[in-house]
């Protein structure tokens, strides 16, 4: 992160932890005749205003909000829908707000640091319609969960590209499936990496200059990894995570990477005691690009897991090589 390195992940019991699954409308998805996403019964929705893009136009915009839930919740399932125009989108939840819940903003978007407010990745799509389902048994038969204090706040970061010759209005739709009232969960917590010296010398489009960057994460077998996949913007042409010679996901598209998942027991575990990360990036544009929210300008090298347990209810971040939390 250009200006800070103390990009912090706050523990889930302050902005976005575990708990079980609930009653909820039909389980379906998204709403064929309406386009959009049917509210759940139990959890809540989040519907970004309408949003002009003009011909042409590339840019990352962040919707800041209070969710509507008025107790805590423990999450069992996220569901997005993203309408044409849109790229990608990534929910971040945060302990204070940023920016006043309905702002629109191009500012304080993304996973820098601002203020006291520190973002913690929750969920991220790269199709139009997409969901992340926990596990439903941690292996001792409790179900697996994230948890969301009543009236979180957070944001929602898209990005939108426009390539057609036409005005498009776009938006994105998020819910949030709830257990059960009461529910017992087994907690779950991110595991974030973020690599700060990113600095593509500048190339062509005949010679586009390469550059790689990694780390390596000091992580505990004990942890059960439930997905994990990366990040990085277009730039990007090859990204690797591992415990220590085994391959544990590889991507070669960063508009799709895909994610590895084990939905059931067994879980995966770094049982060389070591997580380490890798992106080999192609730079055709005439311009130096460093590491950044923007993925219009700049670049990112991210390895993002799910994993439990976390009796803290904390995630935990790897800054370049750097546990911080």
């Amino acid at each position: 992160m250009r200006n800070s390195l103390a990009y912090v992940l706050v523990t889930l019991t302050a902005c976005g932890g575990s708990s079980p699954v609930a009653h909820e409308a039909p389980d379906s998805g998204v709403d064929v005749d309406g386009g959009s996403l049917v509210p759940p019964a139990r959890g809540f929705q989040i519907v970004s205003p309408d949003i002009a893009i003009n011909p042409g136009v590339e840019v990352t915009y962040c919707y800041f909000f209070h969710a509507s839930n008025t107790t805590d919740l423990a999450i069992k399932k996220w569901a997005s829908h993203m309408t044409p125009g849109s790229h990608h989108m990534i929910l971040y939840l945060t302990p204070t707000d940023m920016q006043t819940p309905g702002t629109m903003s191009t500012s304080q978007c993304g996973v820098t640091k601002n203020g006291l407010t520190t973002p913690v990745w929750t969920y991220s799509a790269q199709e139009a319609d997409a969901e992340s389902v926990l596990p439903a048994n941690d292996g001792h038969g409790v179900p697996v969960g994230q948890l969301v204090t009543a009236g979180q706040s957070g944001f929602l970061q898209m990005h939108y590209l426009n390539a057609t010759d036409a005005v498009i209005h776009a938006h994105v739709e998020l819910n949030a499936y709830a257990y059960d009232d009461g529910a017992q969960v087994t907690p779950a917590a991110p595991f974030v990496t973020y690599n700060t010296k990113i600095n593509l010398p500048p190339g062509s489009a005949t010679a586009p200059s390469s550059d790689t960057v990694s780390g390596n994460c000091t992580i505990t077998p004990d942890l059960k990894f439930y997905v994990m996949t990366t990040h990085t913007h277009k730039q990007g042409v090859h990204t690797s995570v591992k415990d220590g010679a085994t391959v544990v996901f590889d991507s070669t598209d960063w508009e799709h990477p895909g994610s590895a998942t084990w939905n059931k027991t067994p879980f995966y575990s770094f049982t060389s005691g070591k997580l380490t990360y890798q992106c080999d990036y192609r730079n055709p544009n005439n311009r130096t690009i460093t590491t950044g929210d923007s993925a219009a300008t700049d670049e990112m090298c991210m390895a993002v897991g799910y994993y439990f347990p976390t009796p803290t209810g904390s995630g935990h971040l790897c800054l370049d090589s750097n546990m911080l939390n």
